[in-house]
């Protein structure tokens, strides 16, 4: 498992390709450049030796047999490939996967989602998490919780640090701040295609997910008014601008989805 390399390390195992360029040295030599990943984790491979004849034997997304030996550069842990060959193998069971319960991130989403009181913005918010995979999808593809389930880890732990926030601040609006954590990334399930790669969709590339989530928000709302629409659009639309927030709620969300990020990524001596 990658988890488990270290340096100096020889190392025979089936990883998925996240990641696959091909690149010059400054010599001009050909290599390939790889993110390879397991339920574990990645790291980073190169292919410095027979590039023609690996090359085409992989694609991004694919499975695949490596034998390599590891090496550190530039503090990081790098696997230096000797050989490569196509496995048969799913590729997305080897998709870098959550370390917590799964089924009780979703049980404790369920239990905030039934805390929304407003009829409309619990109408809004069901019609968009049941139209989006938040177990499938990382919250971000190489930052925070970037890895199958990460989306739905992130949601719980934003929505969560909304809710505690509200309750200590009874002037914010509960409910538009928790229906807006709740929904603040659903984007990703749009920008983002399946695992192992989670590459960039078309649409992704071309309007981020910040404007898919706003999509997906104003395409599944449902008995709220054009105020109340809005200024929970602008929630989402503004989680990562703390300058461009007009509310309170906007506000704390910002703050709330950077906290989670940080402690996510943050290392703890």
């Amino acid at each position: 498992m990658i988890s488990d390399l270290a340096e100096d390390r020889v190392v025979e195992g089936v990883f998925a390709v996240k990641a696959k360029r091909r690149l010059r040295t400054k010599g001009g030599a050909p290599y390939l450049a790889l993110e390879l990943v397991d339920p574990s984790g990645r790291i980073d491979a190169r292919v410095w030796n027979d590039v023609e004849l690996l090359d085409g034997r992989f694609g991004e997304g694919d499975a695949v047999r490596v034998l390599g030996r590891v090496e550190k550069f530039r503090d990081r842990l790098q696997l230096d490939v000797r050989s490569l060959e196509a496995a048969d193998v799913d590729p997305a069971s080897l998709t870098p996967a959550i370390r917590r319960d799964a089924d009780e991130l979703a049980g404790f989403l369920e239990f905030l989602v039934a805390e929304l009181a407003h009829p409309g913005l619990a109408a809004t918010v069901v019609g968009v998490l049941g139209a989006c995979e938040l177990g499938a999808y990382p919250a971000t593809p190489d930052d925070h919780h970037s890895y199958a389930g990460g989306l739905l880890e992130h949601t719980v732990g934003v929505a969560t640090l909304c809710r505690e926030t509200a309750q200590l601040h009874r002037r914010l609006r509960a409910d538009l701040l928790l229906a807006a954590a709740l929904v603040h990334d659903v984007g990703r399930t749009v920008e983002l295609g399946r695992g192992p790669a989670f590459a960039v969709t078309d649409e992704g590339r071309l309007l981020g997910h910040v404007h898919l989530g706003t999509r997906l928000i104003e395409q599944h709302a449902e008995g709220l008014s054009a105020a109340q629409l809005a200024e929970l659009v602008h929630c989402v639309a503004v989680h990562h601008e703390a300058r461009a927030a007009r509310t309170a709620e906007a506000a704390v969300l910002y703050h709330a989805n950077q906290l989670d990020a940080v402690a996510a990524t943050r290392r703890v001596d």
